[in-house]
């Protein structure tokens, strides 16, 4: 028996093509529509913002100083490290759990260890630590920012995405090129 044949026996109105749902999920017939909606909106935001960051970013390049002295130095680092610290821990701890939250972490953490890698080494630029840093970039952060990077990937391949053509077939219209 279905559960739309097991609700509607149970004495609750099944719900009716075009009208809400009583409980308030959506239309199931409206869903693949409003789906490729979000993404094409997600998709323009993304992209105004990433061609908005082109002539901030040259602004940047000719208008900053290039030394610059700055205050609370320490807070800065150690504020960051904390962070990069409960991103890893989190990380961990989703994995242990076997928790699927586990690749928003992972791949925050990865960022996180990137943005160190680059900070490190160019902040120490011109300085005797900058080949330390180097090296702790080269050895440590990057490689498992990229091996964080490839285990989502294999995790997010191993999911059950649907095709475009089985979008259209469950939808009985045929999939957008933007589906």
């Amino acid at each position: 028996m279905s559960d739309a044949q097991a609700s509607t026996q149970e004495g609750a109105a099944a719900p009716v093509a075009g009208l809400p749902d009583p409980a308030g999920l959506p239309d199931p017939a409206d869903l693949p529509e409003r789906i490729r909606r979000h993404r094409r909106h997600t998709l323009e935001l993304l992209t105004v913002c990433a061609l908005g960051l082109v002539p901030w970013t040259v602004l940047l390049a000719m208008t900053l100083p290039s030394v610059y002295e700055v205050r609370q130095w320490r807070m800065t680092w150690v504020g960051f490290d904390a962070l990069l610290m409960v991103a890893m821990a989190a990380t961990a701890l989703l994995g242990w759990l076997r928790h699927r939250a586990v690749i928003v972490s992972a791949t925050a953490t990865a960022v996180l260890l990137i943005c160190d890698a680059w900070f490190d080494v160019s902040l120490a630029f011109g300085t005797s630590g900058v080949w330390l840093s180097a090296v702790l970039a080269a050895c440590v952060e990057l490689p498992l920012a990229f091996y964080l990077i490839r285990r989502v990937m294999g995790m997010i391949s191993l999911a059950q995405w649907p095709t475009a053509k089985a979008a259209a077939d469950s939808s009985g219209q045929p999939a957008h090129p933007d589906a």
